[in-house]
């Protein structure tokens, strides 16, 4: 046992059908659930880990330290089209999403940009666990500078797996890097 709860049968990874991928059917009938495999770090995009908030404090604190750290030259901003007018990839859209019925991309922010941001990404170790990394960061900078972020997340196994694009106002560029500076410090 592993300490991770039992999924009920059909309702893993959002199925409602079936059975999940690398599960056995129960021996017993009337057993309806059906255990997670155990923990291995190196296969997980997400970690799971118990400790207390000193303990988190100090893991993110070597997160961030090991992590590699970019920021990006000029202003950046989120542009939208409908659904049918998606737009083309590039090598300046830093990433696209949608919902029901608009595309929103990342991009260089142009004369006719809304709200602009400096931007910054950190590609993390894949031996370390960062979890709760996004919260404490996104914490830490409203504390000390009083701004909100925005967090886009991708995956590149290439470069050790999880990466996160940062988004703080523009006009905050040097006072957010200087917080950075000093988390990264220890």
């Amino acid at each position: 046992m592993t300490g991770r709860p039992a999924v009920p049968r059909g309702r893993a990874s959002g199925r409602t059908r079936g059975r999940t991928p690398g599960h056995r059917r129960a021996p017993d009938v009337a057993d309806t659930t059906v255990r997670a495999p155990p923990f291995v770090q190196d296969q997980r995009m997400v970690s799971i880990s118990q400790e207390s908030p000193e303990q988190t404090w100090q893991r993110l604190r070597g997160v961030i330290a090991a992590a590699r750290l970019r920021t990006f030259d000029g202003e950046w901003s989120f542009f939208e089209a409908p659904l049918t007018d998606p737009p083309a990839l590039t090598a300046d859209l830093l990433a696209v999403v949608r919902d029901d019925d608009r595309w929103s991309w990342l991009a260089p922010a142009g004369p006719s940009a809304g709200e602009r941001f400096a931007l910054f990404s950190f590609h993390f170790p894949p031996e370390m666990d960062n979890s709760g990394f996004v919260g404490w960061l996104a914490t830490e900078l409203k504390r000390r500078l009083g701004t909100g972020v925005f967090v886009v997340c991708g995956q590149n196994s290439d470069r050790g797996g999880i990466y996160d694009y940062w988004g703080c106002p523009a006009e905050l560029r040097a006072e957010a890097a200087e917080v950075l500076r000093e988390l990264r410090a220890g």
